[in-house]
């Protein structure tokens, strides 16, 4: 996730407790059921009826209808323009993903997320208006090949290219030893944002405080300097 991103999740209502997920299939489905199970009003549309009865079977959803989503005024009877943040979830039919943004935009719905199959087709859902686009496959991939190449490293957030929050598992070396010891800043360039303990994360710990191994550690900065922890 990049500061662009930051923003643009900052922009959505606090009180919005209401969304509609267009095109159920793996992807449009996770994001209904985890929604779903989140307490949250979820509207699901899918042009195959199979794919909406299954999900009403499957109860990953509040509702579901079945309606072609490149129609405008089909989403307008549904009352899909009404929503405040709606996701398309139609990745790898183009066309459809396309005209289907643009009617969502267009029928005045403030906050629209897309799914994207590639570079060219996330430079036109943002050209029709999509106001955040997300690569699911090639975030998955992204997050598998660091979690092989650097397992000690429990996420990740990208601020930008350069620069990084990230969550890690407590080096070998710095067990037992005192934060003011390991001295973060000086040899390595990183601030450290937090630590767990018994579970939960301590915010801005005391220098005092000594790390175990096999708990947590978040720290901030450049990659190049995360990139020289003995991790």
């Amino acid at each position: 996730m990049n500061l662009a991103s930051l923003g643009f999740f900052r922009s959505l209502r606090q009180d919005n407790h209401q969304f509609a997920v267009i095109g159920l299939g793996r992807f449009g489905r996770s994001v209904c059921s985890t929604l779903h199970n989140f307490g949250y009003q979820v509207l699901a549309t899918d042009i195959d009826e199979k794919r909406v009865a299954q999900a009403l079977t499957e109860q990953i959803t509040s509702h579901a209808l079945q309606l072609d989503s490149t129609e405008s005024a089909a989403l307008q009877e549904a009352g899909i323009f009404e929503f405040d943040t709606v996701i398309v979830a139609i990745g790898n039919y183009v066309q459809e993903s396309i005209i289907t943004t643009l009617n969502v935009k267009e029928g005045g719905v403030p906050h629209v997320i897309a799914k994207a199959s590639s570079e060219v087709h996330c430079k036109l859902l943002q050209k029709v208006g999509a106001d955040h686009v997300v690569f699911p496959e090639y975030e998955a991939g992204c997050a598998l090949a660091r979690t092989l190449t650097k397992p000690s490293i429990l996420d990740r957030v990208d601020l930008d290219p350069d620069h990084s929050i990230v969550e890690l598992i407590v080096p070998d070396e710095f067990h037992g030893r005192t934060i003011a010891e390991l001295q973060l800043r000086n040899r390595y360039g990183l601030n450290l944002l937090a630590v767990s303990q018994d579970g939960k994360f301590q915010i801005n710990p005391n220098p005092n405080k000594r790390l175990e191994r096999g708990s947590a550690m978040v720290v901030i900065g450049c990659n190049k300097d995360i990139n020289r922890l003995p991790i």
